[in-house]
């Protein structure tokens, strides 16, 4: 069965990019997002499996973001993206609630490895 996935990142290359990896491995992406504030909309709308999560974006960022998520949804699974040298910021998302994170340049096979970790 197919795993929903809501994308939020404000490149939009990178959500092409990460929507690539997900549908030709079999995920069902339901939603893009390309800041914080339309990810939490998003979120609401779509009620995804797993939220791929962009850290830094306008209007509202993603560890804000994270916090709104799981708020509305304890349950909320999330993998953070970032960049190299977001450390403290991928620390305070996790602490934040998020399941894992992946590092830009992406990889797909960490993108896939983060996602089956997450829901399988």
């Amino acid at each position: 069965m197919a795993k929903n996935i809501l994308v939020c990142d404000d490149a939009a290359f990178m959500r092409m990019m990460i929507k690539d990896i997900l549908t030709k491995n079999g995920y069902n992406v339901v939603g893009e997002a390309e800041n914080g504030l339309k990810a939490v909309e998003k979120y609401n709308e779509t009620k995804p499996d797993l939220v791929l999560m962009d850290i830094t974006m306008p209007e509202m960022d993603g560890i804000q973001a994270v916090k709104k998520i799981k708020e509305m949804d304890p349950n909320a699974k999330i993998v953070m993206c970032s960049a190299m040298g977001q450390q403290a910021m991928v620390i305070e998302a996790i602490q934040s609630g998020a399941k894992d994170f992946i590092v830009k340049p992406f990889q797909a096979e960490r993108v896939l490895e983060a996602v089956k970790k997450v829901v399988g």
